[in-house]
């Protein structure tokens, strides 16, 4: 289907989803199926919808439809308030995945053992309605690969703001609201909160603007709200590689089997940086080497010198694998956050800034730019300076950020929980994005803290911060 008989359709969709009538009502709670595959899962699961003006305080406001997942836990514990997962992205989901989730016996550790879990699909995206997908583009945390990506973006979110979606209510301060509203129709006096990736930004509007109720919070691999997402992205990147080819050169097999692994990657990022590259029968850009390299470190560090190697040798095979499966985002919900609360304190001139002599931070320049190019194209209403200021709560917060993370970096989550009173934080050696997945004392961790936030987490299972990385050759 071609990009502009798709934006008709979605015109209709938006319709036909939400309807016309005008509406000033009351959040409500509407009981429903769920979707998905629950055969496999041995808890209970309870799934509806928010239902919410999307605009609040507008009477001519279209309603909403926030979807919600409720997992009893499965041995619950007298006095423990309920978990509210709030997931990452933004333009990411928690319930399409949720089967596999909780069917998996690692999650299980601390989701849903002793405290029911609530899992939502933040409005505009999962199986919230409206969705604010954009078929037929592509979208990865580096931006926009291609100028058609970018301008197909633009008109995808015009040709929802045409049928009447209000792209200045898809945001971090929204989804707060919806939370709180969440937790008032469900009739919880308190609940605990866990996010991941940019679920903890949302942690943060909430922290900042919606604090009623909120007992207990836990940040994996932290986002403040005072971080820059394209100014000094590229180096972010770059240094996290640069902590993995380290690593590798401090392992004896890892170090002979690829030797100056940095030097030689610096001139691959020259190559294609200077012209495209066609490799049996395919064209790759620097966009293309430059979003594999952010994805790759983000997830699979454990892998990266290897791969780097293939890529090194002339096999883009990680490279193609990336541009095939890069439709993770519900492009148009990452771009109404972005353009909200991020982009607007950033300068599209300055991401390029401290790249000049790093090649492979300089791949990713482009396509962050290429953000800024959407957010100019698209209105999302007024801009609030709070978006961009650091937190300052008491409510006990425990931070989880890994050493290796090219979005999170730890340094970000260190200066940012100087604003949370008492506050503790844990950066897990060899670790990337998404600590809580790969870890078990960090599960551990996260069941005890909500189990007693007063208390100090438990890190004596953790790894010393000299232990050598494990690597993976074949």
């Amino acid at each position: 289907m071609s990009r502009l008989s798709w934006i008709a359709v979605a015109g209709a969709l938006v319709v036909t989803a939400l309807g016309s009538a005008a509406h000033a009502a009351a959040p409500r709670f509407e009981k429903t199926a769920c979707v998905g595959d629950y055969k496999d899962v041995d808890l209970k699961v309870e799934c509806g919808h928010l239902i919410v003006d999307e605009t609040r305080g507008d009477p001519k406001s279209r309603r909403i439809k926030v979807a919600v997942a409720i997992v009893r836990a499965a041995q619950p514990k007298p006095g423990l308030p309920p978990v509210f997962y709030l997931h990452g992205g933004p333009g990411g989901s928690a319930l399409p995945g949720l089967p596999r989730t909780l069917a998996s016996k690692t999650a299980r550790e601390f989701i849903a053992a002793d405290q029911d879990w609530v899992f939502i699909d933040q409005r505009g995206g999962g199986q919230s309605v409206p969705n604010l997908d954009c078929p037929g583009t592509h979208l990865t945390d580096a931006g926009p690969p291609t100028e058609q990506d970018a301008q197909g973006i633009v008109a995808c979110l015009k040709a929802f703001q045409a049928q009447g979606v209000n792209l200045s209510r898809y945001n971090a301060v929204e989804v707060a609201k919806d939370v709180q509203d969440l937790r008032q129709v469900l009739g919880y006096k308190q609940i605990d909160l866990f996010g991941g990736s940019y679920g903890t930004r949302i942690e943060a509007a909430i922290q900042t603007h919606q604090p009623q109720g909120i007992r207990a919070v836990v940040q994996d691999s932290p986002w403040p709200p005072e971080a820059d997402w394209t100014v000094g992205g590229p180096a972010m990147v770059s240094t996290s590689i640069d902590i993995v080819m380290k690593k590798c050169a401090a392992v004896a097999e890892c170090a002979k089997r690829y030797p100056d692994l940095k030097a030689k990657l610096a001139v691959v990022a020259e190559r294609w940086l200077a012209a495209p590259q066609t490799i049996d029968g395919k064209t790759y850009t620097a966009d293309d080497l430059g979003g594999y390299l952010m994805d790759a470190s983000y997830f699979t560090a454990g892998v990266l010198p290897r791969d780097l190697w293939k890529i090194i040798q002339g096999d883009v095979s990680p490279v193609q694998e990336f541009v095939e499966n890069r439709d993770y985002y519900s492009e148009g919900q990452f771009m109404t956050h972005l353009c909200k609360e991020e982009i607007p304190f950033e300068k599209r001139a300055d991401v390029a800034k401290g790249t000049e002599t790093d090649a492979v931070a300089r791949l990713m320049v482009a396509s962050m730019q290429r953000i800024h190019d959407v957010c100019k194209a698209i209105d999302v209403g007024p801009i609030s300076p709070i978006e961009q200021q650091p937190v300052k709560t008491a409510i006990p917060t425990l931070f989880l950020a890994a050493e290796i993370d090219p979005g999170c970096p730890p340094p970000l989550t260190k200066a940012a929980a100087k604003g949370y009173e008492g506050s503790q934080v844990v950066i897990v050696t060899n670790a990337t994005h998404g600590v809580s997945h790969a870890s078990p004392c960090v599960r551990a961790m996260i069941r005890g803290f909500f189990q007693d936030p007063t208390k100090p987490v438990d890190r004596s299972c953790l790894p010393a911060a000299d232990e050598p990385m494990t690597f993976t050759y074949e």
